[in-house]
């Protein structure tokens, strides 16, 4: 969902005797008959299976948050190596986002889908056949790397889906292809919980070969029953304007706070456990059984999020989100220094439930945003309300799919704070301190340009 713009063109869909063709010429979502007739049904058919290769892709990008579990003491790799090889596939999932919206109008929506899926067999294949004892620290480096392709499949389907539904039925769509595709996280680690309660560590390769049908499977449910728009469109000069946009990066900024928590949290719950509380997860299989909850949750709770912007406004719901985050951040530093599990996790859990709210409310803001600024400069008259609509659209596509890649290297961030942490105090007390400190910055930020009263303030954020 970035810079993409559909163009009505000519006939509609056409079948030919052999089969459907995939590629549909006339697109009129917001035509009430066309949606009634044809629309709807399209549109519908292309979210399921979209929903189900996204999901597919986020478990492939989490591999490693359960991988990490099977390697014991003949790996040979301490806590910090093992923080390092869950942050590098956040790194290049964030990095492919943005060209992989790009993907979309370039190549397609069913082309472009096709291909995604397929590339998730890049990193498994390998895994699948590499990961027993005696394979290099920079094998597993490399193949942990590869599984961020997984990450650019989110931007990539949110842009597809997008281009589907009229918009008063956008939020709940790609809400349901949002959510759908974040309960890939912990779809994978109850994978692993199962591999792991029974036959053990033996076999951490398992794991990633019970996906090679699912990929196979995503790749050939999208040829079948996925379709092109060939009228959609990158709008040129979009990234660069958004670029030059100041709440392009402070929603970033946000988004780094909300999104990069959840997968970052997501990657890195596993090993926290078992190093913050050894005596109580002694094998990988006792921290399995809880490292999928928190995930799970997060990704549940996502659409409450934007519900709740809608009722009380984005910013609002923001703000406070971030307080409750760097609340729960304190709980869990406080039950860690205690070691109060019950605590900790009841912190831990909340980081998650927060996280997953704060992805909907900050979604929820942007498109507001441009919404407020596009009705004052209709009332001002520099714009006539066809302009400042289609400004609006192409302005939040843009923020959206920038924000989308800046924030998911927040789970990198996460990461890399646990790994230097543990490596300085053998503690995890510095990370928590260095959350506390981000949420409350991005707290801060929301009140100063969204709430604060004043004559910049934009009303309905």
């Amino acid at each position: 969902m970035s810079t993409l713009a559909p163009t009505p063109t000519a006939p509609t869909e056409q079948r030919p005797p052999g089969g459907r063709r995939h590629r549909i010429d006339d697109w009129r979502p917001e035509d009430p008959d066309f949606w009634r007739t044809t629309g709807a049904r399209v549109a519908r058919r292309n979210l399921w299976v979209s929903i189900f290769a996204e999901h597919v892709g986020f478990s492939v990008w989490s591999l490693w948050s359960v991988t990490v579990l099977f390697l014991g003491p003949e790996y040979g790799i301490d806590p910090a190596g093992k923080f390092l090889l869950t942050a590098v596939p956040a790194a290049l999932g964030a990095v492919l986002r943005l060209p992989y919206t790009l993907a979309v109008a370039r190549f397609g929506g069913r082309t472009w889908t096709i291909v995604s899926a397929l590339l998730l067999l890049v990193p498994a294949v390998p895994m699948a056949v590499l990961l027993e004892p005696g394979v290099s620290y920079g094998t597993l480096m490399v193949l942990a790397c590869l599984t961020g392709v997984g990450g650019g499949n989110f931007a990539s389907s949110m842009a597809n889906i997008n281009l589907f539904f009229p918009d008063r039925l956008k939020g709940r769509a790609l809400g349901l292809n949002a959510g759908g595709g974040n309960i890939g996280v912990p779809a994978v680690q109850l994978v692993g919980l199962a591999v792991l309660a029974t036959v053990g560590t033996a076999y951490p390769r398992l794991v990633p070969a019970v996906y090679l049908p699912l990929i196979v499977l995503a790749a050939l449910a999208s040829a079948r029953w996925l379709d092109n728009i060939p009228a959609a469109r990158n709008e040129p000069g979009a990234l660069r304007e958004a670029a030059r946009d100041r709440h392009t990066w402070v929603m970033s900024l946000l988004y780094i706070g909300t999104f990069g928590s959840f997968i970052g949290f997501g990657f890195a719950f596993g090993q926290v456990l078992q190093l913050q509380f050894a005596d109580r997860f002694p094998t990988p299989v006792d921290a399995a059984w809880l490292t999928f909850l928190g995930p799970l949750i997060g990704s549940l709770i996502r659409p409450l999020g934007g519900q709740l912007a809608d009722r009380l406004g984005g910013a609002r719901v923001t703000f406070w989100n971030f307080v409750a985050m760097a609340a729960g951040a304190g709980l869990v530093l406080y039950a860690a220094r205690d070691r109060s599990f019950a605590l900790y996790l009841v912190g831990f859990l909340a980081l998650f439930v927060f996280s997953g709210v704060g992805n909907g409310s900050t979604y929820k803001m942007i498109p507001a945003i441009f919404r407020a600024r596009a009705a004052a400069s209709v009332a001002q008259g520099r714009r006539d309300p066809e302009a400042a609509e289609r400004w609006t659209r192409r302005m939040t596509g843009s923020l959206i799919g920038i924000a989308g890649a800046v924030g998911a290297f927040g789970g990198v961030l996460v990461n890399v704070a646990f790994r230097q942490s543990f490596l300085s105090s053998s503690t995890a007390d510095a990370a928590y301190l260095a959350f506390i400190g981000w949420y409350a910055l991005c707290f801060v930020v929301t009140w100063v340009v969204y709430l604060r009263p004043g004559r910049h303030r934009l009303p309905g954020v």
